[in-house]
């Protein structure tokens, strides 16, 4: 079977699919990983076909323009976010009628595509080819319950009918800021009949409903009861490193030399003051006496000179690092925050965004980690008392160990794999 994997985004978004398309070469199927073109060889080097898609988009974000856009969003709330979202769809609608070209062309010869919640046109693509569809989902984004609110919505007290209009209400906000792009695109390329801005885009055409995957543990997020069936946690789908990697001499020489460090690192997210960030860090630390690892290379942070005590690295795969560290410092993207658990370490999460504030709300409330600190309110106090906690707190060390070794004996990707296989069967079946 010719599967394609569609997604994109930073590594974050991106790493899970190589992980799940690897799960789906080593099954005998033949896996097409559609993404941003500076993952390229990220793809081909874990053994998988490469499709193009442009990054004009990421690239934007990396600039300086896009760290204020993004620290005015973690600062603003909902509001800002909105209006944030509204502003860049309007700026960058031909590079996202772009990617859905890129997208469609992938897809040709395809039995059966995995999208990323965050990809337009997964749905039409399949739809058009007749295929059976998949959406790969890192967090709980289109899967409404009276359970708890959607990610980008606040947590209030008013039951299960505000958590279910928060839902429904993120599905339509999705759906607002690109519908025109995507149906005139609908119509245009594919030839589909235009699809109404109300439709529920998780029903087929043949009022199947399409399946989600969500690679989530249900450790960490156990599913709710008003889940439907089609609704999946599979477990996490890690990447671990290649069999050949080696860590650098001096990195070992510093973990050997003292006690276990803290990880701290913001992934992906910028900063409009790097180096402001980075010694707040350096004086959280020197309150706590403690020795850290800290990736620097994205942007979140900058510090150009590092005390003995503290050793700087660009990238390294967290399958290995993290079990080698006391705690986990980040920014709670939900492939940083599963790595941290899977390794069964307490974090310290300090959100910006999106659905960073979700991870580090269920970190807490599983007791293997200290309260949020988001990054408006991050100061070197906060940071330091957070830190200790997370190193000093027995019990919460222990409710850690245990998560990561529940975490450990899963394996997200075998069960995505065998769900997708048994789907496809039903329907040629």
């Amino acid at each position: 079977m010719k599967i394609l994997l569609l997604t994109q985004g930073s590594r974050g978004d991106v790493q899970p699919f190589v992980a799940l398309g690897k799960g789906l070469q080593a099954a005998g199927h033949t896996v097409t990983l559609c993404t941003v073109a500076r993952f390229e060889r990220f793809v081909t080097e874990h053994g998988l076909h490469y499709a193009y898609m442009n990054d004009e988009i990421i690239s934007i974000l990396d600039t300086p323009e896009g760290s204020r856009l993004i620290e005015q969003v973690g600062r603003g709330g909902l509001a800002t976010w909105l209006r944030t979202i509204a502003k860049t769809v309007s700026k960058m609608r031909p590079l996202y009628r772009q990617m859905l070209d890129e997208a469609w062309n992938a897809a040709y010869e395809a039995d059966a595509i995995v999208y990323h919640l965050r990809i337009m046109g997964g749905y039409d693509i399949a739809e058009r080819l007749g295929i059976p569809a998949f959406m790969g989902a890192p967090l709980p984004l289109y899967v409404p319950t009276a359970a708890f609110p959607s990610v980008i919505f606040p947590r209030l007290p008013l039951g299960g009918w505000y958590n279910r209009l928060t839902h429904r209400l993120t599905i339509l906000l999705g759906k607002v800021s690109l519908h025109s792009i995507t149906s005139q695109w609908r119509q245009e390329t594919l030839g589909l009949a235009k699809r109404s801005l109300f439709a529920d885009d998780m029903v087929r055409t043949n009022g199947q409903p399409v399946p989600v995957l969500l690679s989530i543990s249900p450790h960490v997020l156990p599913p709710p009861s008003d889940w439907p069936d089609h609704f999946v946690e599979t477990g996490y789908w890690f990447l671990d490193a290649h069999n050949d990697w080696q860590p650098p001499t001096d990195l070992i020489a510093f973990l050997n030399a003292g006690p276990p460090p803290i990880y701290i690192g913001f992934g992906s997210m910028p900063s409009p003051n790097p180096q402001e960030k980075g010694q707040l860090i350096l004086e959280a630390l020197r309150r706590t006496g403690q020795r850290a690892i800290v990736a620097q290379g994205w942007g979140g942070f900058r510090v150009n000179t590092l005390p003995e005590s503290v050793f700087g690295i660009e990238s390294v795969p967290h399958s290995w690092l993290f079990p080698n560290v006391s705690a986990v410092v980040h920014h709670g993207g939900a492939g940083t925050t599963a790595a941290g658990l899977r390794a069964g370490k307490p974090a310290v999460i300090c959100p910006f965004f999106g659905d960073q504030p979700f991870w580090g709300r269920r970190v807490y409330e599983l007791g293997v980690g200290p309260q949020p600190i988001p990054q408006q309110k991050l100061t070197a106090d906060r940071l330091a008392l957070a830190m200790k906690q997370a190193t000093t707190d027995a019990a919460m060390q222990q409710r850690a160990s245990r998560l990561g070794e529940q975490i450990r004996a899963e394996n997200g990707i075998r069960r995505a794999v065998a769900y997708i296989e048994q789907h496809v069967r039903r329907e040629v079946v």
